[in-house]
């Protein structure tokens, strides 16, 4: 038991420590939405959107806001906004109540920690999956949103 118990911490470490690479398989995690309901990403999901700047994640809030409710869903995607860097102060006064407001699902990184994902300045990192598995990673710009879901 205790080694079980010693494990799990590493485990976690590992897991968050590498980022996902292509081929890799993703597995099964879940992140919280903006009101705090855990959405899982799962193999059924083809198109995974990261933002980890304000003016990437204001340009995907953008797009979707133009686009029906549903439209992450019927594209089998997720956006997700890593706010880990964001003082939590200003997340709870002023980041959440206006996510709050759009009518799709932003799945938010909190944690400093969490390396799954990789960024590059000024884009919107942009993983394209089969089956749970990372065909692709690019990193694209408000001028290629529509074109990721032709």
């Amino acid at each position: 038991m205790l080694k079980k118990l010693l494990l799990l911490p590493l485990f976690a470490i590992i897991l968050y420590a590498n980022s996902f690479e292509v081929n890799q398989n993703i597995g099964t995690f879940s992140l919280p939405n903006q009101f705090d309901k855990k959405q899982t990403i799962d193999s059924s999901i083809t198109t995974i959107l990261v933002s980890f700047e304000k003016g990437t994640g204001k340009d995907v809030n953008q797009f979707l806001a133009s686009k029906d409710k549903d439209f992450l869903k019927n594209h089998h995607a997720v956006f997700i906004a890593n706010i880990s860097g964001m003082p939590s102060i200003i997340t709870r006064m002023f980041a959440l109540p206006k996510m709050r407001d759009y009518k799709h699902s932003v799945l938010l990184i909190y944690d400093d920690d969490d390396k799954r994902f990789v960024s590059q300045e000024g884009k919107t990192t942009l993983y394209k999956l089969k089956d749970g598995v990372i065909k692709s990673i690019s990193f694209i710009t408000k001028d290629d949103l529509e074109k990721v879901f032709q």
